[in-house]
């Protein structure tokens, strides 16, 4: 169950380590029954339309696009797999165009791609390129995923409205346009699940206890996993 501050009363330190919430979208129709958080997607709770837009292109946004790439929850659409993103290591191979080195030199041969099973944009306010700040070892395979599927990339945008025709934006340009879709997957950052720790604070519940707060519920922003492990093992250290 959730902890409450009178739960952890009594003891020496609290250290809360809540994570995230998905932010929630500013923005007329924001409440649209298209539109659905990624947590919704990524858990099947909701299930998409063919065509989709995802509001945010960071590290989630590009995820989320390779997901739906894939199929979706379950990767599978229409009861087919994508070879892509298949535990199936035949498939897997075959996608990438690995192969046996007695054939091809070096074990490279031509790749076979399945169709995408979902017609992808991705959308970001920001003017650098999508896919920039991804890892070193890891992005490069994200962003040619994202090339091959596709998926249609739009930078500098202002989104506008949700409404039964789609998304609505001011393109980079400062043009309107409307990216027509049947799902809007709203990837547009985090913050910090803190309720306990300002509970703890303004209760007197904690009193004595120190509290810390790790991870990303003290910084929810770029969320990065190696900070947190680090916080996470540092203050252990300490205790």
């Amino acid at each position: 169950r959730r902890a409450a501050a009178a739960d952890v009363a009594g003891f020496d330190h609290v250290v809360v380590a809540t994570g995230v919430r998905p932010r929630v979208l500013d923005l007329p129709g924001a409440d649209h029954p298209m539109v659905m958080t990624y947590p919704e997607l990524l858990t099947g709770a909701r299930r998409p339309g063919r065509r989709v837009a995802v509001i945010g292109a960071g590290g989630i946004g590009v995820d989320v696009s390779v997901f739906l790439l894939a199929g979706g929850p379950g990767l599978d659409l229409d009861g087919r797999r994508a070879h892509g993103h298949s535990t199936d290591v035949v498939a897997w191979k075959r996608h990438w165009g690995v192969t046996d080195p007695a054939v091809d030199r070096a074990g490279l041969g031509a790749a076979v791609l399945d169709d995408p099973a979902h017609e992808v944009h991705l959308l970001q306010r920001k003017t650098t390129s999508i896919g920039k700040g991804l890892g070193k070892t890891t992005g490069w395979v994200h962003r040619a995923e994202l090339k091959t599927g596709g998926v249609q990339q739009y930078t500098g945008v202002t989104y506008e409205k949700i409404d039964d025709d789609g998304l609505h934006i001011l393109d980079a340009d400062g043009a309107h346009r409307v990216v027509h879709v049947d799902s809007v997957v709203v990837c547009a950052g985090q913050e910090s699940v803190r309720d306990l720790a300002d509970e703890l604070a303004g209760s007197g519940a904690g009193a004595g206890a120190r509290v810390h707060v790790i991870g990303g519920a003290d910084v929810a922003a770029e969320l990065d996993a190696k900070r947190a492990i680090k916080q996470g093992v540092e203050l252990a250290a300490t205790l």
